[in-house]
């Protein structure tokens, strides 16, 4: 699995963040950020869920 976070999209909701927090987290500014050594998911069964949460859908899953 990949994700990828568009920052040109994102507004900061945080759904991200609270939905799959061991994936998710916020920038400095607030923006939906992937957690260091995370991007592939780290097996958590809430990214998707996390990536349909967002009120932008600036979060994309794929699959490898």
């Amino acid at each position: 699995m990949r994700i990828t976070i568009d920052s040109n999209v994102c507004i900061g909701a945080g759904q991200c963040a609270l939905t799959a927090p061991g994936v998710f987290t916020q920038d400095d500014d607030g923006f939906g950020a992937l957690l260091h050594g995370r991007e592939d998911g780290a097996g958590d069964p809430l990214v998707r869920e996390a990536a349909r949460a967002c009120p932008v859908q600036a979060i994309a899953v794929t699959d490898d």
